[in-house]
């Protein structure tokens, strides 16, 4: 077997976009979460499978593909973002490709994850790469910026050249149980990013409950969002296996009643190559083939591409480069 063909096969595109449907407390109100149970769950996704060699290298090719490549910085510059892009483009070195057997297989970051003033940077930096460009938006990571503002900002991001719009939702509706003002934000912000997918973070480490983030994750898919996503990576606690279980049990219940398929992203707090096999083994063992594909399957960690490189080149090569050589910038 090679590495070529252990990487699974691109799934058809999600281009059907999630039309939400009514608010309907009655899919998520009273739905009980067993804390323990889903962390017993969780921790046999690590122990249970194991991945070697043109296997394993073969997982690692497929988490680049679902990579968001990602600046949020305060101090991003168009230079940084144009290097960011080149590494979307080119994700692994030549030697590492070639050795791999993949010389001629198109390989690409899933998208470029910018702040809205960088958007027009990244968008002609990858012109011509079909590699989307995501835009944080709505006040970005805490969200505390009045409604409109928050729209307008989804609006400017999207008219840059922004094909999909990472949203924060307002933490206070969740905490409170405030379900239709929670519903009806997610609406509108759905409503503004017209034709660019909505990825709705939920901020899952603010949230102080699974069933919390159960209910929350109900709502965003009720209003319309077409990926739900773990958090901002600034909050204390970020993507987490349980957490992610609860959000994708969560999406295969909305598929159930709905027959609408819905993405999903993990995001903060991974870093390593073993952080991608996990995360990829939930969504194999949970969903399916189908959802190891980018149109339905992001990872929000810039740091891990680092990492994974590195395991790739001592797959093929017998030795680890420093991880100083293959940084982004």
């Amino acid at each position: 077997m090679t590495v070529e063909t252990a990487v699974p096969a691109p799934a058809a595109a999600n281009d059907l976009r999630n039309p939400g449907m009514a608010l309907d407390l009655a899919m998520f109100e009273g739905h009980a979460v067993n804390r323990s149970a889903a962390e017993r769950r969780a921790a046999s996704l690590t122990t249970r499978r194991s991945v070697k060699k043109d296997w394993q290298a073969a997982w690692l090719i497929n988490a680049v593909r679902c990579i968001d490549l990602t600046t949020l910085a305060g101090d991003d510059t168009a230079e940084r973002v144009r290097r960011l892009c080149a590494k979307a483009r080119q994700p692994l070195a030549p030697h590492i490709t070639e050795g791999l057997g993949i010389a001629g297989m198109r390989l690409t970051t899933g998208a470029v994850c910018v702040y809205p003033t960088m958007v027009t940077h990244a968008v002609r930096a990858l012109e011509g790469s079909g590699i989307p460009v995501a835009s944080v938006a709505t006040g970005f990571p805490a969200g505390l910026m009045p409604l409109h503002l928050r729209l307008e900002e989804i609006r400017y991001a999207v008219a840059e050249g922004a094909e999909e719009i990472d949203i924060v939702i307002t933490r206070e509706h969740v905490l409170s149980g405030n379900w239709p003002a929670l519903y009806d934000e997610v609406a509108a912000m759905r409503d503004a990013c017209g034709p660019a997918h909505l990825k709705a973070i939920l901020a899952t480490g603010d949230l102080q409950t699974l069933r919390n983030v159960y209910a929350a994750s109900m709502v965003a898919m009720q209003a319309g969002a077409d990926f739900i996503k773990t958090s901002t990576g600034k909050e204390g606690v970020n993507a987490t296996l349980p957490v992610s279980l609860v959000m994708v049990r969560a999406l295969r219940d909305y598929l159930d009643a709905t027959g609408h398929r819905i993405g999903f992203k993990p995001a903060g707090g991974m870093k390593s190559a073993k952080d991608a096999l996990n995360w990829q083994f939930l969504m194999r063992e949970e969903m399916g083939r189908d959802w190891l594909d980018p149109h339905l399957f992001r990872l929000g960690a810039s740091s891990m591409l680092g990492d994974i490189e590195r395991q790739l080149e001592h797959h093929v090569t017998g030795r680890y480069s420093s991880a100083s050589r293959l940084a982004l910038a």
